[in-house]
């Protein structure tokens, strides 16, 4: 199996019309390989966000590739879009996006659901997730019920369960305590290492950064730095994460 899953190629993305116009990507590049759990980070403006939404499929390139599992999506209609996010792609975001109306339980298995999934798979792979996310007690109760960190750690089990080849995240800590923050970003190293889940995130928080292996660092729409963790533990990855946001501005400046 070919280990590079996402390569992004000369992407520019541009918003706006006539005199009034925004380069939010400007001809970015890269790739990432399978398994890997890859941050970007960047100032507002830097276009983190931007590339996160083309990846997701939510807008579309300007101009430029995106491969995602063989996959050219900007080249995709949207009927195959659709089809790609069901099934390629997993989604962890900020505001975790439960439908309240639903048991915990019945949220997991949404994607299945929309797969037409066979019940009695529906229930094995429910029950395979929640153990792997120590939430199996928590399947029969309204997502009213949790606390945020187990509201996002159920949105972590339905973005896992129909087998995607990567999960995408946006700010997934932005609604937690630095507590449940911790807490959640374990629960992201434990499906990376454990369920060889491929992660890419962005965020704003150099502790969030700090989990995982290999930093992007964007600024006006480029790639500006990177940082890989290689054998170094998370405390020297968080000091050198500091050092290039201090590089790109200060920290109280842009960040």
């Amino acid at each position: 199996m070919d280990r590079q899953l996402l390569e992004v190629r000369q992407v520019t993305k541009y918003f706006g019309s006539g005199s009034v116009v925004t380069k939010a990507l400007d001809g970015i590049s890269l790739s990432v390989q399978r398994g890997d759990f890859t941050a970007i980070m960047g100032a507002s403006g830097s276009g983190k966000s931007t590339l996160l939404n083309v990846i997701a499929t939510i807008e579309q390139p300007s101009s430029g590739d995106i491969w995602v599992a063989g996959q050219n999506i900007a080249e995709m209609r949207e009927r195959q879009l659709a089809d790609f996010r069901r099934d390629q792609l997993g989604f962890v975001f900020q505001e975790y996006n439960l439908l309240d109306t639903l048991k915990v339980g019945e949220n997991i298995t949404l994607p299945l659901e929309l797969r037409r999934t066979g019940r009695a798979e529906m229930r094995r792979e429910l029950r395979r997730v929640a153990q792997t996310l120590g939430i199996q007690d928590q399947l029969d109760k309204y997502p009213r019920k949790l606390s945020g960190g187990q509201r996002q750690r159920v949105a972590c089990a339905r973005a896992l369960i129909a087998g995607p080849a990567l999960i995408l995240a946006d700010e997934p800590t932005g609604a937690l305590d630095s507590a449940n923050s911790r807490g959640l970003m374990q629960t992201f190293v434990q499906m990376n290492e454990q369920l060889d889940s491929t992660i890419l995130m962005v965020t704003h928080d150099a502790v969030v950064g700090s989990y995982a292996r290999r930093v992007l660092f964007l600024k006006d729409g480029r790639i500006w730095s990177e940082v890989d963790r290689g054998s170094r533990d998370r405390r020297d990855m968080y000091r050198e994460i500091l050092a290039v946001m201090a590089a790109l501005g200060g920290e109280r400046d842009v960040w």
